[in-house]
């Protein structure tokens, strides 16, 4: 009797996986972000891309998006905790932060966070954070503002900013500081969400030369309708986002490429599932100038009938011409 008993024992681990080594381990990583458009979705691409690139062909992935709503944002890092993924990832501040503090025991790596301290993700951009880690993306803003006068004479710069999002408001103070020091009259308006964009464009739009639109990513997820504004206005808009840049009717964007920067976010992943300890990481940057994309829009600019230099035609990565996009 015992010997049937232990040989239906076998027989039954057998079926179940366990014995044959049939049974596969998976790696889950949640990944939320704060709302949909081309960067961030390039980001999330990436990550994935990258980690399949590097072999990691078993990873069960929890995509989630918080639809630019706090609460939301905070119901997803619940949701990974009691699931217990193996790795949570935040796209941009805001889910960055709900994933922070929630998630205490597993390891939280955000990306696309303009400065992860202020933000309270991190104590030190020198690493210490505990489970936590990540990329920042903070933007050459000086470097955006400079190229604004590239496009004419720049009297007053218009800027329409999240008030709740921390790294749109660290933006918006840079921006301010740098038109002040260049002798340019800055004209801000803030917002509560992406539905309040448009009206805050129209209330600023009489008053300004240009449109500078930052990484926010409340003002990026409505950029249509403040392009739409700027447009009647006759004014010009130049983003810090060359991924939004390429669907959207801007005359110039300045940043990062954000595909680059998630497959980058999905080495560090891959370093972490390979047993490095978050709290030993510092907070990572993209550092190499190729990193950085020029996109100018030729057509857009002959609608407002600005001429394009040749130094700025030299300097860009990528130029729309006759509808057509073209890179270098």
């Amino acid at each position: 009797m015992k010997r049937l008993l232990l040989a239906a024992l076998i027989i039954g681990v057998a079926a179940a996986g366990y014995a044959t080594g049939t049974v596969e381990e998976t790696t889950r990583i949640g990944i939320s972000k704060i709302v949909a458009h081309p960067a961030l979705d390039a980001v999330e691409q990436g990550i994935q891309d990258e980690l399949a690139a590097l072999g990691y062909d078993d990873i069960v992935y929890d995509l989630q998006n918080a639809a630019g709503d706090l609460t939301t944002a905070a119901q997803i890092a619940a949701k990974f905790r009691a699931d217990r993924v193996d790795i949570a990832v935040g796209i941009a501040t805001p889910t960055s932060q709900a994933l922070v503090g929630s998630i205490h025991t597993i390891p939280v790596v955000f990306t696309a966070v303009t400065d992860p301290v202020s933000a309270e993700l991190v104590p030190s951009l020198a690493g210490g954070g505990g489970n936590v880690t990540g990329f920042s993306d903070l933007t050459p803003v000086r470097e955006q503002i400079e190229l604004l006068a590239q496009f004419g004479d720049i009297s007053a710069i218009g800027h329409v900013y999240s008030s709740g999002e921390a790294n749109a408001v660290v933006l918006a103070n840079m921006a301010r500081a740098v038109a002040a020091e260049l002798g340019i009259e800055f004209v801000e308006a803030t917002v509560a969400n992406s539905a309040e964009v448009r009206q805050a464009a129209q209330s600023i739009a009489g008053r300004v030369d240009v449109f500078y639109v930052s990484t926010d990513n409340t003002v990026v997820s409505a950029l249509s309708a403040l392009i739409d504004v700027a447009t009647s206005a006759g004014v010009p808009v130049v983003t810090a986002d060359p991924s939004s840049a390429e669907e959207q009717d801007v005359l110039a964007a300045y940043g990062f490429d954000y595909y680059t920067m998630g497959r980058a976010t999905g080495r560090l992943i891959a370093d972490i599932l390979e047993g490095a300890n978050p709290n030993d990481i510092p907070v990572q940057y993209l550092t190499d100038a190729d990193d950085l994309v020029l996109h100018v829009n030729a057509d857009v600019a002959a609608q407002l009938g600005i001429t394009l230099s040749a130094a700025v035609l030299e300097a860009a990565d990528q130029i729309v011409e006759n509808g057509e996009l073209r890179t270098r």
